[in-house]
């Protein structure tokens, strides 16, 4: 059972050379279970916990789209503090190896910590990890997120309830503009207690000139009934 195992080794069982074959191919990727049915609810249900939260967002309000999300404080619940740590140096080295294809720096060191301290010493100083929740007719805009200048360019969102008995509808989608060609788009059903790793903004594209960067933005579609929870995993802090 997935409960009974460490963080370590959930995150480690996922075929990384696979999983990096397809953030290179479309963006986002698919982990194996990362978490319990019983554990997913139990971090959906700390929504209802205001305190452990430093702001809410309701997405209509600011054209977002429609649903609610929460950032936590920097005082993380374990189970999500420690899947943060693991994910990060297996997500590091397809960071660089992006940033070299791009031509562009790569200031990430091995350590999350000394990169989030890189991140407060910049102005960046707010926790960024999200419960996001969607009802039914709630979407999520289509968007690059944006947090500062000091920018990991993947993060991970991790499935709290299951598609088609919890809920209908809500797949996670993404756009890439590529260059000198059409938008293509894709969408992902996420099952609960799976990852979804995705570009944060860009990742590199091959062309016959070379390498050229091409964004992506990513949303979720209309729920069409039940309820739809998510956690964001985000390896920067927000200025």
């Amino acid at each position: 059972m997935t409960d009974n195992l460490p963080y370590a080794k959930r995150v480690a069982q996922t075929d990384w050379a696979a999983l990096a074959g397809q953030l290179n191919e479309h963006g986002n990727a698919l982990t194996g279970p990362l978490l319990s049915p019983a554990e997913c609810l139990e971090i959906a249900a700390l929504y209802e916990e205001p305190d452990r939260f430093r702001t809410t967002v309701d997405m209509a309000r600011h054209r977002f789209g429609s649903g609610q999300y929460r950032y936590f404080t920097h005082e993380l619940p374990g189970p999500i503090r420690e899947l943060r740590d693991e994910f990060y140096p297996r997500l590091l080295p397809i960071a660089r190896d992006w940033a070299a294809k791009l031509g562009q720096p790569a200031p990430w060191p091995d350590s999350l910590q000394d990169w989030l301290r890189r991140c407060h010493e910049a102005g960046q100083s707010r926790s960024a990890q999200i419960l996001l929740r969607y009802g039914p007719g709630d979407w999520n805009a289509l968007h690059r997120d944006v947090f500062g200048d000091m920018l990991f360019p993947l993060q991970v969102v991790i499935g709290l309830d299951a598609p088609g008995v919890d809920f209908t509808g809500g797949e996670f989608l993404m756009t890439e503009q590529r260059p000198r060609a059409q938008t293509r788009g894709s969408a992902v059903v996420v099952p609960q207690g799976h990852g979804l790793v995705f570009t944060t903004r860009d990742r590199p594209v091959e062309t016959r000139r070379g390498w050229s960067n091409g964004p992506m933005r990513h949303g979720v579609s209309v729920v069409r009934s039940g309820l739809r929870r998510t956690l964001g995993l985000v390896f920067h802090d927000a200025a």
